[in-house]
């Protein structure tokens, strides 16, 4: 038990250091577009990082919406046009990319930033 703890409490600053806040977050994303997918979805959405905390997400049945991001509580959320409940999600920087672990409610859907992807927006019907 003893030796449990002593990883749990070892781990737990190495996690920490690679969440990423507001600015970190911003200094990755702003001017980019991201592709992004999950364990079993390889084309989970696409968002493009615009000044100002802008954002323009789609998915890729080809609905685009408008939106901001803000930090809250430790997490980058998420707000768009037309949804007035934030999206949060913890945000981590690793070596492959960014990993986010949807905070809002569950179930936590984790995705991965697809580096090297520049996938364009598909806006067949704008939302907002």
């Amino acid at each position: 038990m003893r030796s449990l703890l002593l990883c749990l409490a070892l781990a737990t600053p190495a996690a920490a250091q690679n969440t990423m806040n507001a600015e970190e977050f911003g200094a990755h994303v702003t001017g980019r577009t991201i592709t992004f997918r999950t364990e079993l979805n390889p084309s989970f959405g696409i968002e493009r990082y615009l000044e100002g905390r802008r954002v323009m997400w789609s998915t890729f049945d080809g609905i685009c919406q408008y939106g901001v991001w803000f930090e809250s509580k430790g997490d980058i959320c998420f707000r768009y046009d037309g949804d007035p409940e934030p999206k949060c999600w913890t945000m981590y920087n690793e070596p492959g990319g960014m990993r986010g672990v949807y905070t809002t409610r569950p179930p936590a859907t984790v995705i991965f930033e697809i580096p090297d992807r520049n996938d364009a927006l598909i806006c067949n019907d704008l939302s907002s």
